[in-house]
């Protein structure tokens, strides 16, 4: 099935709610990701964010509202027409086979953790593994063992992934998850290239950390016990006070050189002012 992509938005969810069993999780959630854009999603645990990103890889349907994905409506949509256009990076990927990184990035074209048994990769199939492993990096690992690689070189191998399929949507959940602070910023640094390799590309990212977001990022999404309390451009709602409403805590945000940093709004002490007698 050949899907029309030329709709400008994205990503449209309009007043969706979800409710597992007796339980609400989300509560009139509505937010536009429109081409090109780069958004962050932030929260603490529990705040909705893993079933959001369910429903922006069209793996699960609102109760109530509507849910929009790449100009396609859940529920009117062949799904599995519609994920071959989703690239989808998780570091917690569940290979446990010996798989090269060239193999890894070739499930990234059939949609498989392993490479299906009667399936063979074309010349184009392994000149696309090799441009992309060279483009981020990792041409020299190329047949080195998924097993043997660093939590680093894994998660550059799956965005490599993520990317065979020349994805319209790239979801990033937790992707610096395990990651050493010189690993981070090799992924972070990662993550920005697509910006200029792939400028059609419209991204999704989850974490718990300001830190961790790339300089490329465009908007922002909060969440709070599963309802948005700030969606737009990130330095208009990645502030001090909508952050620290987000997180339930005092924080100050720092927006620098294009970085982000968040700390602990700290209590002043008072000093006591000794009187000589």
């Amino acid at each position: 099935m050949q899907l029309d992509l030329s709709s400008p938005t994205v990503l449209d969810l309009d007043t969706v709610t979800f409710r597992r069993g007796d339980k609400e999780i989300l509560h009139d959630v509505s937010f536009t990701v429109r081409r090109g854009e780069h958004w962050v999603m932030l929260g603490p645990n529990g705040a909705g964010k893993s079933t959001i990103l369910g429903f922006c890889g069209a793996v699960v349907h609102p109760t109530t509202g509507t849910v929009d994905v790449l100009g396609h409506r859940l529920g009117r949509v062949e799904l599995q027409a519609l994920r071959r256009h989703i690239g989808h990076v998780n570091p917690r990927h569940p290979l446990r086979s010996a798989r090269t990184v060239t193999e890894v990035v070739l499930t990234g074209l059939t949609g498989t953790i392993e490479l299906p048994l009667r399936w063979q990769p074309s010349q184009a199939d392994r000149a696309r593994a090799a441009e992309l492993l060279d483009l981020l990096g990792l041409a020299r690992l190329a047949d080195d063992r998924w097993t043997t690689l660093s939590q680093g070189e894994r998660g550059r191998t799956l965005i490599a992934r993520a990317l065979a399929s020349d994805p319209a949507l790239l979801l990033l959940d937790e992707p610096t998850t395990g990651l050493d602070v010189a690993a981070r910023e090799q992924l972070l640094e990662t993550v920005d290239l697509l910006a200029e390799t792939h400028p059609q590309l419209t991204s999704m990212l989850v974490t718990h950390h300001l830190e961790e977001l790339p300089v490329t990022t465009t908007h922002a999404l909060l969440l709070r016990d599963g309802r948005t309390v700030a969606a737009g451009r990130a330095t208009e709602v990645l502030t001090s006070d909508i952050v620290t409403r987000t997180f339930g805590h005092p924080i100050e945000v720092e927006h620098r050189d294009g970085r982000w940093n968040a700390r602990t709004i700290r209590p002043r002490r008072r000093h006591r002012v000794g009187i000589a007698g």
